[in-house]
């Protein structure tokens, strides 16, 4: 059985993925391995790849990234682009200051 402590990582990294790939594509344009390396890297969390594919795709589809494949600069096979939309942008402001406010009231 899993610990409180465990469930709670678990429902704030792997649950709300797509609120890391936006704030990581706020930065730059990145592809979809590029974006799980950066997750371990900034968050300290691996998603799954399948579970990454599955959310870029989401958030295409509902329109908060959009996608161009792109030749690598050594002429390497193309790899598929994800840019944040302005609707993504909002997202992601309505997402942190969603998290700001729960955090604000569980500090009191």
């Amino acid at each position: 059985m899993t610990s409180p402590m465990e469930r709670l990582k678990i429902k704030i990294t792997k649950e709300v993925l797509w609120l890391y790939i936006l704030s990581l594509l706020k930065e730059r344009p990145m592809y979809a391995y590029e974006l799980k390396q950066r997750i371990k890297e900034n968050f300290g969390f691996e998603p799954a790849t399948v579970s990454s594919y599955v959310v870029l795709y989401k958030l295409e589809k509902d329109g908060y990234v959009t996608s161009e494949w792109q030749e690598n600069e050594t002429g390497k096979p193309l790899r598929k682009y994800y840019r944040l939309t302005p609707k993504g942008e909002k997202l992601l402001e309505e997402g942190v200051a969603f998290l700001e406010e729960i955090l604000s009231k569980l500090k009191k």
